[in-house]
């Protein structure tokens, strides 16, 4: 059969997608990214905050007309919406054939092999079953590929659904992710992203010593010139796992971590483990040790509690710390969340322009980092030529796959997609930095 897969959501949920490709290959069917004219289609869903759901809607809701069309026949359902709105997608969205939950990944081939045979299968196993060391068939560009070095969470923010999603977090094995890895440096990988929920807490359940800083020392053993780490906790940042991002040169030294906060009341409503202090000095620390280090987090303006007071000291805080990269979100109620329950709801409009403010915060820093490159020469992946810019355009150490920006560089002669080259930094344009390529 005529199988077409389209993943939403976040790298994480990517990689399960690439898994159930993979399976669906080995099983014998043709494997396609275009829904039109497919046996099935196989949508892999994110439901984690309002604008992922409305987003994941508007796909089923896209794949339903080519139904109707007569340009697909069958749909089934994956993912974190699945395993989050079963009953709702049952009785509101009838054109969904099959369902598969987070812990069911490895059933879509009978899903697919029932859905064709008339039957409207569904899939819903335990959490913790889900098989994260089969093969993948990736999709990322032949230079980039992520390593997914755990599944589910257990730190229990207050506003995050995920551990009810994906479960208690589970580390895989180190000997798995190392064979995974160097199958992917054999292929010719050059830039590794190591992901997870939480990579900071990996191995820690395992109870046999197993920890991020041993995993990434072997990691560097092997073919890669880039390894990115997504996303460490700032509390559990060990001086070991700091000594060894310092010293391999293959760590790029590009941390993403997220804090969602700066005052401590906040925090504690968010049951964070962090205070302010502790967070001001954990980038002292990664700065003395890495004085070229660019720090990226994740922000939250609105959540229950966070008056005005609260807001400007997270303002204060961000122009203070002069983090080169952040990611800000309104907050999202989210039902079955202790923030959901809170009292002193924020009204959305409040949140929403709370975040343009730092939103504007966030784009001048990032606006200083751009200048202060100028001059510099610098590495850069290249990712090919882009004829709309009339540029090549590729991307620094500092700069993560379709997060951050880009360099847009001239060079007196070809430079393939998957190479390394130094730019010399020259300008700046609409947040991207352009350059010339060295000789």
């Amino acid at each position: 059969m005529n199988v077409a897969f389209i993943s939403l959501g976040c790298a994480k949920n990517l990689v399960n997608t690439e898994q159930m490709m993979a399976l669906c290959r080995d099983a014998g069917h043709t494997v396609t990214g275009d829904p039109e004219g497919a046996d099935v289609a196989v949508l892999n869903t994110c439901g984690f905050i309002e604008s992922a759901k409305s987003e994941a809607i508007d796909a089923i809701l896209e794949l339903a007309a080519l139904k109707q069309a007569g340009k697909l026949k069958k749909l089934l359902v994956a993912g974190c919406l699945s395993q989050r709105y079963p009953d709702d997608i049952r009785s509101e969205l009838p054109e969904v054939d099959g369902l598969l939950g987070t812990g069911s990944y490895t059933d879509v081939v009978s899903a697919v092999e029932r859905v064709m045979a008339g039957e409207r299968p569904e899939y819903f196993g335990p959490l913790a079953q889900a098989d994260d060391d089969g093969e993948r068939w990736v999709t990322t560009p032949p230079w980039t590929a992520y390593l997914k070095i755990a599944e589910g969470c257990s730190n229990g923010c207050a506003f995050c659904v995920i551990p009810r999603l994906r479960g208690k977090y589970r580390s895989r094995s180190m000997e798995a992710l190392l064979r995974e890895a160097k199958t992917l440096a054999d292929r010719g990988v050059r830039e590794l992203i190591v992901i997870a929920q939480d990579i900071t807490r990996y191995g820690l359940d395992l109870g046999d010593g197993t920890t991020l800083a041993k995993l990434l020392t072997e990691l560097c053993k092997l073919d890669f010139h880039w390894i990115r780490l997504h996303y460490l906790y700032p509390e559990a940042v060990t001086d070991e796992l700091i000594q060894v991002i310092a010293r391999e040169k293959k760590i790029v030294h590009y941390l993403d971590i997220p804090i969602q906060h700066a005052n401590d009341g906040i925090l504690r409503a968010m049951r964070r483990r962090s205070t302010r202090a502790e967070i001001e000095a954990l980038f002292a620390k990664l700065r003395a040790a890495m004085p070229d280090v660019v720090l990226r987090t994740s922000l939250i303006c609105g959540l229950p509690g966070e008056g005005e007071a609260e807001f400007e000291e997270l303002c204060q805080f961000l122009r203070e710390q002069r983090l080169q990269r952040a990611g800000v979100f309104q907050f999202s109620l989210e039902e079955g969340t202790l923030a959901a329950a809170m009292e002193n709801q924020v009204d959305p409009d409040t949140a929403a322009r709370r975040v343009e403010l730092v939103v504007d915060i966030q784009s001048r820093i990032m606006d200083g980092y751009n200048e202060d490159r100028l001059g510099a020469c610098m590495e850069v992946l290249c990712e090919g030529f882009d004829p709309e810019a009339g540029f090549y355009a590729g991307r620094t150490y500092a700069d993560s796959v379709d997060i951050d920006g880009r360099v847009l560089f001239t060079a007196a002669g070809l430079v393939p997609a998957g190479e390394f080259v130094w730019v010399r930094i020259t300008g700046v344009s609409d947040g991207d930095l352009t350059g010339e390529a060295e000789e």
